[in-house]
């Protein structure tokens, strides 16, 4: 579709936010439409044979008009009054007539549209009784009859299928909700998952190491302990954060959560120190010309380095492990993709639930930016080894 096109149905979509943001705005202005449409035959020159129009008879026309401003908040009130008013028009003054009943057909659109059944039944009962009525009183043929009937008729069904419209609209919007709310659910599970996974697992490597470093090596304990006072004074941090942002809104909450940047690449020889500091010998590397990444590709290489080191201090019983970034270019000389490499020398590939949720975690972030991601034997078959190719552009 081309621009001209796009550009109209936002506007379109603007037009219709701002109607449903102002009824009574819209209201009024169809009320104005509707006697501008009423006002025609008054200002048309009539023939000799009739009488002239009246100022009186034009009064009557527009307090036919007025109840239409009030059609949301009494479709069926509204529904009477305009009734009472034509009746009144056509019984007692001989003023012009109008090509269709503009008033009548905006009152059975609005509670077909709005009004519930039982309400809508007996306005459509009551408007199936007044049209042949007003024909009998008008000319008494079968044509205007049939025509009146088809033009209500129309109305009502109008009426019925902008219902279903919004019906449906506000059902798509509901599922659209409950879907964001759902991927919001899984990425704080996600996140919280990374963070207490990783922190407790080095807070219990450490706490299990501390009473063999106590007999052993006390120097060494005292390392351990601050490792285990650090992990959980980091862990306690970002909970906070994250906690913090979730109550933002609340009543009764902060005005202002705080909002510290997510972690991105920048912050991985840091949390590599807090592994190390757990015993494990741990080597990063980078391949390639480290390029800049966008906040949230770089927080989503840090969760998944986080989350293969967790899992190998949690399962991989290994002596060492390397961390991997490799950045790729395509020919043209664009940004290609980043592959991230985390291998350790353990025991080896596990059961595929072993990891728990991480894993799963690791793909779906993967997933989120176009990516995929791998898990299993090591090279030669030794260890075990974390894969995740990311697109760059993607991120």
């Amino acid at each position: 579709m081309g621009a001209g096109g796009t550009g109209r149905g936002r506007g379109v979509r603007e037009l219709r936010a701002w109607g449903a943001a102002h009824p009574q705005a819209v209201d009024v202005g169809i009320a104005l439409l509707v006697q501008a449409a009423m006002t025609m035959p008054f200002v048309v020159p009539r023939p000799p044979d009739l009488e002239p129009a009246t100022w009186s008879a034009y009064g009557l026309t527009t307090l036919t008009v007025v109840p239409l401003v009030w059609r949301r908040r009494a479709p069926f009130t509204v529904l009477l009054a305009v009734l009472a008013t034509s009746g009144l028009y056509r019984l007692a003054l001989e003023g012009p007539g109008q090509p269709l009943p503009y008033t009548g057909l905006v009152c059975v659109y609005t509670f077909a549209l709005l009004s519930p059944p039982r309400a809508r039944y007996a306005a459509g009962l009551l408007v199936a009784l007044s049209v042949p009525v007003s024909v009998w009183l008008n000319t008494q043929s079968m044509r205007e009859l049939t025509f009146s009937l088809f033009v209500f008729g129309a109305a009502y069904a109008f009426g019925r299928l902008a219902d279903a419209r919004q019906r449906e609209q506000r059902a798509a919007t509901e599922h659209a909700a409950e879907r964001a709310a759902a991927r919001e659910r899984a990425r704080i599970a996600r996140e919280m998952h990374d963070i207490l996974s990783h922190a407790v697992s080095l807070m219990i490597v450490q706490a299990e190491a501390g009473p063999v470093a106590v007999r052993a090596a006390p120097e060494r304990a005292e390392a351990a302990f601050e490792a285990i006072s650090s992990a959980g004074r980091d862990a306690m941090v970002q909970l906070r954060h994250m906690l913090g942002v979730l109550r933002d809104g609340e009543p009764g909450g902060p005005a202002a959560a705080p909002r510290a940047p997510q972690p991105g690449v920048g912050e991985l020889p840091e949390l590599l120190a807090r592994v190390r500091g757990g015993g494990l010998d741990v080597r990063y590397a980078v391949e390639g010309t480290e390029l800049p990444l966008p906040a949230a590709l770089g927080a989503t290489v840090f969760r998944i380095v986080q989350e293969a080191l967790t899992n190998v201090v949690k399962h991989a019983r290994a002596r060492s492990v390397d961390v991997l970034l490799g950045y790729e270019r395509e020919a043209t000389g664009r940004p290609g993709r980043l592959t991230v490499r985390v291998t350790d020398d353990g025991r080896g590939p596990r059961g595929e639930g072993s990891g728990g949720h991480g894993l799963l975690g690791v793909r779906e972030r993967a997933a989120a930016h176009g990516g995929w991601a791998a898990a299993g034997p090591g090279p030669k078959g030794r260890g075990f080894e974390v894969r995740v190719v990311l697109p760059l552009e993607a991120g």
